[in-house]
């Protein structure tokens, strides 16, 4: 049980004036072994709302895969994109659900979800409990999360723009990778702002030496 696929993880989620900005980093791990050094952890599920996934990675993965097939069964339905509040309600009562089954491995997985409707931008907590969390400022999944907070603590400011906090989270990530060994191997930035969601940057970091 202990040597499970586990994503160790960073993730991060900063609310702007004129957006949200979420990161992750890339690497998953399998007890001390890396497995996966290009291990993608934001998705989107809908036109306008991404997650980041922390946790067991099949569970993880299935619930997110799940949960984007529910959002286009509803919009297709009801002839309405689904707004982030439903949709992180959708994913909280799965995420409910998932960690209450019997299972020999636990279903832990932990998500930050963001996006955009008529109402503006939100970022929500999903956690590996199934509570939700409306977020105002900033927030942090993962191993390495306790490295990225200290500097999110430090750094974040009221009002900051998608153009800064991209900034705050290579900063904060960048941390987290020099002292967690869970968390590694690169980063994904993604934005949401009024043009929608776009993938700012995916850069891989190697840890090869040659001489």
């Amino acid at each position: 049980m202990s040597e499970e696929l586990k994503t160790g993880t960073t993730t991060i989620g900063i609310v702007c004036k004129d957006g949200l900005v979420l990161a992750a980093d890339k690497r998953a791990t399998s007890g001390n072994m890396i497995v996966d050094k290009k291990c993608k952890k934001i998705h989107q599920i809908a036109d306008d709302i991404i997650i980041t996934m922390a946790g067991t990675v099949s569970d993880a993965q299935l619930l997110t895969k799940l949960v984007k097939a529910e959002i286009k069964l509803k919009e297709i339905r009801t002839g309405k994109n689904i707004s982030v509040k439903e949709a992180a309600n959708l994913l909280a009562g799965m995420v409910y659900e998932n960690i209450r089954k019997f299972s020999f491995i636990p279903g832990i997985s932990h998500f930050l979800l963001g996006g955009k409707d008529t109402h503006g931008f939100h970022l929500y907590d999903v956690y590996a409990d199934g509570s939700l969390t409306l977020c105002d400022d900033y927030l942090s999944s993962g191993s390495g999360s306790v490295f990225a907070l200290g500097v999110m603590e430090t750094l974040y400011k009221k009002d900051i723009s998608v153009d800064e906090a991209i900034k705050l989270v290579v900063k904060a990530v960048n941390a987290a990778l020099q002292r967690d060994s869970a968390s590694g191997n690169g980063i994904n930035i993604f934005t949401v702002t009024s043009d929608g969601v776009k993938e700012f940057v995916e850069k891989e970091v190697s840890a090869r030496i040659e001489l």
